[in-house]
């Protein structure tokens, strides 16, 4: 088909899944004095991906000051209905100007010029691609976490980023939260001593698929869906992507299964690891590195996945508290003393550490963080990096990825996080979780790196 202009279309879309969205030119909406700023202050934001992490996000946006909604997007046709029922809602009780449009294809968004920002909650698979595109089209980024599928797709998100100057905010909201920031500071302040053991309690790695096939409902457009993922292993179920229908457009049962599967997702490992992963590594200071060896859960006898890092630190992924085992949280264990955290819980060996209104802190909704995304909003203003920048969101969806290629190797991994390299470990750096070939025609920007 020929077409008159370089305007990428919607009918374009595979080849613009190929070329790496190279004929758009989309401009910010907004500039003054080196600072942007929206038209009356508001910063017009769209979303991608429409499930129930992506109306939570929404929520939380919905809360902080100077923002309007404008577009959202998804392959599923009555998602993109209740989220256009639900914005129009909040736009009439805040009197904003009723416009929010809804997309299947994610390109029809980014060609918007009016967007400011996105924010991204799909399954991870689709993470990189999103993201890149959006960085290609002069958008910044709120991408939930952990930030993709494999450790090149974040490597590729972070190269992005830097060469097309976006502010790009991973949803590892715990950095916007008190308890945490209180037991971060704690131990960057030397107050339990150096650091020598970490217990990190997460989960279960992620387990092969083995859901039964079902036919796709209409209304959502299933190959999409999959996208660049290449493995003829994987096909419809409603588990997989939850299906909503009116009068209350409300997912039934639990979260999408699709990250509890290696063919998927990455698990607990990548789930709540991209959490108190991110928050362990920030707490050392260690943002943009990470351990140098692998070893994983049961091998010669080793009881817990164990982390090794340069400096002598060992992190395990064990119970960080003896009367809530299941619990997730962190404990730090320093040469004179130890920090339990989690969410709405703090708790020290010198209890003076804390400050009495810090000791108990009310658990707030499991995904709704709107004082991260003020955070996001803050930086798009200042040009400054968030709190949850995307190479932070790098070194930990690595760290993760690291732990899932030891567990299937059943071996030990060693990994170089200066040149972000295994070695001469050639069946590691074969792994898929490294790197694997996308479906055709889809192509990943920057990978070689």
């Amino acid at each position: 088909m020929k077409h008159k202009s370089n305007k990428v279309t919607r009918r374009e879309f595979l080849g613009l899944s190929a070329l790496g969205l190279t004929g758009l030119t989309i401009l910010p909406s907004w500039a003054i004095n080196g600072v942007r700023i929206a038209p009356s202050d508001r910063i017009n934001l769209g979303f991608i991906g429409l499930g129930r992490q992506g109306i939570s996000d929404f929520q939380a946006f919905s809360r902080c000051s100077g923002v309007q909604v404008v577009a959202g997007s998804d392959v599923d046709s009555i998602k993109n209905d209740r989220f256009r029922n639900v914005v129009k809602e909040w736009q009439e009780k805040n009197s904003l100007p009723l416009k929010c449009n809804t997309y299947e294809f994610y390109e029809d968004l980014l060609e918007r010029k009016d967007i400011d920002a996105v924010s991204i909650a799909t399954p991870d698979h689709w993470h990189a691609l999103t993201a890149i595109h959006a960085c290609q089209s002069g958008k910044d980024v709120y991408c939930q976490k952990p930030l993709s599928y494999t450790i090149t797709e974040s490597l590729a998100m972070v190269e992005a980023a830097r060469k097309h100057k976006r502010v790009f905010q991973v949803g590892s909201q715990q950095r916007s939260s008190a308890e945490f920031q209180k037991a971060v500071a704690l131990v960057l302040e030397g107050k339990i001593g150096h650091i020598e053991k970490i217990y990190v309690r997460i989960g279960e790695p992620p387990k092969p698929f083995d859901l039964p096939e079902v036919p796709v409902p209409s209304n959502l457009n299933f190959r999409m869906w999959l996208g660049p993922l290449n493995n003829p292993k994987v096909h419809y179920n409603p588990a997989m992507c939850p299906p909503i229908a009116p009068p209350d457009y409300k997912e039934k049962g639990e979260w999408a299964t699709w990250r509890y599967y290696r063919e998927t997702g990455n698990g607990y490992t990548g789930d709540w690891g991209a959490h108190h992963f991110d928050i362990a590594q920030w707490a050392m200071g260690l943002d943009g590195t990470g351990p140098v060896e692998y070893i994983p859960a049961g091998y010669n006898g080793t009881k817990y996945t164990t982390l090794k890092y340069a400096n002598g630190v060992v992190m395990t992924e064990q119970p960080f508290r003896d009367d809530k085992p299941d619990d997730k949280g962190i404990q730090f264990i320093g040469t004179n003393g130890w920090i339990k955290v989690a969410r709405g819980y703090i708790e020290c060996s010198d209890p003076s550490l804390l400050k009495k209104t810090e000791q108990e802190i009310a658990a707030g909704s499991f995904e709704v963080s709107a004082p991260h995304m003020q955070d996001f909003l803050d930086a798009m203003r200042t040009r400054l990096n968030p709190i949850a920048p995307v190479e932070a969101g790098c070194s930990t969806n690595i760290l993760c990825c690291l732990i899932n290629i030891a567990t299937e190797l059943n071996r030990p991994v060693k990994w170089d996080p200066v040149t972000l390299s295994f070695g001469d470990d050639k069946e590691a750096k074969a792994h898929r979780l490294y790197h694997y070939d996308y479906r055709e025609p889809y192509r990943l920007p920057y990978w070689e790196l």
